[in-house]
């Protein structure tokens, strides 16, 4: 997923941090240029589940 405002190392924690708590979420792993990958069971659920977490704490997000 793509994530606005994670340019700094702080602001890539914060949202690591936030997602990772997430029930439901199994692995979050940071990628380039305002990227994050999330494994997730979507039974539990869904990606407008991970998008509302991150918008809670400031920050835009979309699915890729």
């Amino acid at each position: 997923m793509g994530v606005r405002g994670m340019d700094t190392l702080e602001a890539r924690e914060r949202v690591m941090a936030t997602l990772r708590v997430v029930p439901g979420v199994t692995e979050v792993t940071p990628g380039d240029a305002g990227r994050v990958a999330v494994e997730y069971d979507a039974g539990e659920i869904t990606a407008m589940d991970l998008i509302r977490a991150l918008r809670k704490i400031g920050f835009l997000a979309g699915m890729e």
